[in-house]
């Protein structure tokens, strides 16, 4: 069976400041471009089958300088909606919440576009695009790439790995980094984790 590979996309200006980055499209800095750059050898060595990216510049990018050429784009890897936490730290959240938690306790509403999203919303979103994925990982026709935003991609692993969403919350993702999920015993694995070289 193929292996799926999720890739965080690299550093952005509000990643490196510990910003909560939904719907702002912001682009990578110089070291989240050399961060995905680094990526290429990575993936080199591996057979690939397909490539899905979130539509933000940032997961965009990172896919074009890591070396894989036209991802198709899929709105539901987008990253968490943060509702009325976009662009704030959890330092700054904690003064007015003390002990909120973004995996159990969801976010703050915020405007009509953009409400905010629970940890259930999240990976029953997870779970549609799993299930989307599932045919080409079983076809065995070469590894599956994911490239999107840290939050999404931890909830989504603990969905392949058969928990609950908010178990995403023990899956640390730096920026420009690879997760390997792939399996043991016919189960889903956790293979490699913030991955910058196999």
């Amino acid at each position: 069976m193929s292996e799926l590979l999720l890739i965080r996309h690299g550093e952005t200006e509000w990643s490196r400041a510990g910003r909560h980055t939904g719907w702002t499209d912001l682009p990578l800095t110089t070291a989240g471009e050399e961060q995905a750059r680094a990526l290429r050898p990575l993936l080199s060595g591996r057979r690939i089958g397909r490539v899905r990216a979130s539509p933000m510049a940032r997961a965009l990018r990172t896919a074009e300088l890591a070396g894989l050429a036209r991802p198709e784009t899929d709105a539901e890897l987008r990253e968490w909606d943060y509702g009325g936490y976009e662009g704030v730290t959890t330092a700054e959240i904690h003064r007015g919440r003390p002990g909120w938690y973004l995996f159990t306790d969801g976010v703050a509403p915020g405007p009509e576009e953009h409400p905010g999203e629970s940890p259930e919303q999240v990976g029953a979103r997870a779970d549609r695009v799993l299930a989307r994925i599932a045919p080409w990982l079983d076809a065995d026709e070469g590894d599956v790439v994911l490239v999107a935003h840290a939050h999404f991609l931890r909830v989504l692993t603990a969905r392949r790995l058969g928990l609950p969403a908010a178990a995403g919350g023990l899956f640390t993702f730096e920026t420009g980094t690879v997760g390997v999920l792939g399996s043991e015993h016919g189960r889903p694995a956790v293979v490699a984790w913030n991955a910058r070289s196999l």
